[in-house]
């Protein structure tokens, strides 16, 4: 079944309806959230939590978007609620430290592993390190491979915002990548 009829059906509150909309975008509202927060436990309450608000704000979708869109911005628009109020609690932790835990937990007589989840963990590390808007734009266009366009309407930037922004994140990732390991050259060797 399409979207449109699953959307249309779950506006009267078919259940069944709706518990399909979730099947389809719970993969991808959850990697939005664990990718923004970087804890699971968390991620999984905002997911659910991002279904929750879009069952009740159902009645109001008028198809003036994709429903793919309009959840996103619902889940960008929760999760920034759920970081200011929870700020106090995420501490951050040191590039150092989670590229030495990825160190240690990985086999080093598989030498390609352990040099890929090295640097996956560091670019997870430096991520989680970026300022919200910047962490945002880059898992929404890098991970989760939306269009510009999507993200604009995601985000209510324009195209030409979303552009710099993600421009000005992939620098500042970039940056904080060669702080942590120490690297010299040019952007090729990254």
């Amino acid at each position: 079944m399409e979207d449109r009829e699953l959307i249309r059906l779950s506006q009267q509150r078919n259940g069944e309806a709706f518990g399909e909309l979730v099947k389809r975008y719970k993969g991808k509202v959850f990697s939005l959230a664990y990718g923004i927060t970087r804890d699971r436990a968390a991620a999984d309450d905002l997911a659910q939590e991002v279904f929750i608000k879009a069952y009740f704000a159902l009645p109001k979708f008028k198809f003036q978007s994709e429903f793919g869109t309009w959840l996103y911005r619902i889940s960008v628009n929760h999760i920034k609620d759920y970081l200011r109020k929870n700020k106090a609690r995420h501490l951050e932790v040191p590039l150092e430290e989670l590229s030495e835990k990825a160190v240690a937990t990985t086999d080093p007589s598989h030498e390609e592993v352990w040099t890929a989840e090295k640097r996956r963990a560091l670019v997870q590390a430096a991520l989680a390190r970026l300022p919200e808007k910047h962490r945002i734009i880059l898992i929404l266009r890098d991970i989760q491979g939306l269009s510009y366009e999507e993200i604009s309407r995601i985000l209510a930037l324009s195209a030409g915002t979303v552009d710099s922004r993600l421009h000005r994140a992939r620098k500042k990732l970039r940056k904080k990548i060669v702080a942590a390991e120490g690297w010299k050259g040019g952007e090729h060797e990254l």
